[in-house]
């Protein structure tokens, strides 16, 4: 019996994978616009207490390919027990091909180039990694805790240990106010890292959030409408010369409009999409059918 302290998030396309929770919460929990993990205070699990999940789901699952570490701050955890963990994965899981975790910055900052070369070496195969916006001055607004150069510095870091990375920006964080400076400076830091995967989603704020959200903003937040969002969109691809192959995507269930495609093969594509859906906002999902 696999017990997990809830509640308990993955990514989209970790739906049909295993979930291993090897900590609580999240060590930092100080995003202004992330209501994830507010419920819970960080801790790591006892490494005994691990190794009986992963007995029990090695029982369940022996077939098992790949595997996701929760929470939220898995990769906070220290070096040697980490390292532990994924050693005893692969002993009990003889198929196991890759193994996730989601990833900040602090994160990445607190492994040594070599400690990450020796994850990845264990297994660890892919990160997840909320850039949310590269504009400085909406960093400090959303309580990011990091910096342009500091993200660069992280991400680079982490793909030159092997790890591949899948990033999501968060359309719409600046308000009217910041939009182009969001789009041009987050569009610098892809074209300066070398991302594998990446995607946008839409700026949603749960009702326990709104205050602190918008205390940080100097003025009255101005949300942008569907069609200021697809433009913010657009500027950014616009501005998106990678220079490695991208996996994209903007089909979020937050998103007004769904994208999908390979930069920078397909970016004259997916701006012309967007075009159009600026021009005939009748292709666009509709408000009801969107969410988190």
């Amino acid at each position: 019996m696999i017990y997990y302290s809830e509640p308990l998030f993955r990514p989209p396309s970790e739906a049909d994978n295993i979930i291993l929770q090897i900590t609580h919460g999240c060590s930092y929990n100080a995003c202004t616009f992330c209501s994830m993990y507010e419920t819970k205070v960080y801790e790591e699990k006892p490494l005994d207490e691990i190794y009986k999940d992963i007995d029990a789901l090695a029982r369940y699952y022996p077939n098992a390919h790949k595997i996701f570490l929760a929470d939220g701050d898995a990769l906070a955890m220290n070096g040697e027990n980490l390292l532990k963990v994924l050693t005893y994965l692969h002993q009990k899981f003889k198929r196991l091909r890759r193994i996730s975790s989601y990833a900040s910055v602090i994160n990445l900052e607190q492994k040594s180039q070599k400690e990450l070369e020796e994850l990845y070496k264990a297994g660890l195969k892919l990160i997840y990694f909320g850039i949310e916006t590269a504009s400085n001055e909406l960093l400090k607004r959303i309580q990011k805790g990091t910096s342009f150069e500091k993200m660069k510095e992280a991400l680079n870091k982490a793909s030159c240990a092997g790890i591949k990375i899948s990033a999501t920006v968060i359309l719409g964080v600046g308000g009217k106010k910041y939009s182009r400076e969001h789009a041009l400076k987050t569009a610098q830091l892809v074209n300066e890292t070398s991302l594998n995967y990446l995607s946008t989603l839409q700026l949603g704020l749960q009702q326990t959030k709104e205050e602190v959200f918008y205390k940080k903003f100097d003025e009255p937040f101005e949300w942008l409408s569907d069609k200021e969002m697809l433009e913010e969109q657009l500027l950014f691809l616009e501005n998106l010369h990678p220079n490695n192959a991208v996996i994209f995507r903007s089909n979020h269930a937050s998103n007004a409009f769904a994208l999908a495609g390979t930069l920078p093969k397909d970016k004259i594509r997916l701006i012309q999409e967007l075009q159009y859906a600026i021009k005939d906002e009748r292709v666009l999902t509709p408000t009801w059918l969107r969410g988190f």
